[in-house]
């Protein structure tokens, strides 16, 4: 625990500890919810406080937007298959080409978990249409290759 940490949790304890007169109003992140009784409000104010700290990349660590190179050409290299193109029921990935739209591992300029990072634009022609069908697949980095 930090000594930030440490120190607005003694500080939450020794108000929660001391004594107060009944018409001492409590700060509205102490106050009790309208449904507790009041003995379950006595252990419900005995709690310790939770401190947790997160560790951050810097922006150095992060990979930049010029790794992304957002519009490129990209090829599929592993064994994918999608169920979400409208009428086709299945399509396989593997070989075909689009194009990178998106990086969504970057939210607000901070780096997130996305699993499938990678947002890569696609066109298949399906038969019946004069025209091609466009859609869209989430992918990791090691699914796919650039071609530029």
């Amino acid at each position: 625990m930090s000594s930030s940490c440490a120190s607005s949790a003694a500080a939450v304890v020794g108000l929660l500890s001391a004594p107060r007169p009944s018409a001492t109003l409590l700060p509205p992140s102490l106050a009790l919810p309208a449904t507790m009784t009041a003995a379950a409000g006595a252990r419900w104010r005995r709690r310790q406080p939770v401190c947790c700290e997160v560790a951050v990349r810097s922006s150095s660590d992060s990979a930049t937007s010029s790794e992304h190179r957002i519009g490129a050409r990209v090829r599929v290299t592993a064994p994918l298959k999608v169920y979400h193109v409208p009428r086709v029921p299945e399509v396989d990935l593997t070989g075909m080409e689009g194009v990178l739209k998106q990086y969504v591992g970057l939210w607000k300029d901070k780096t997130i978990s996305a699993n499938l990072p990678y947002k890569v634009e696609f066109l298949i022609e399906v038969q019946g249409r004069s025209s091609p069908v466009k859609f869209s697949a989430h992918l990791r980095d090691d699914e796919f290759e650039y071609l530029d």
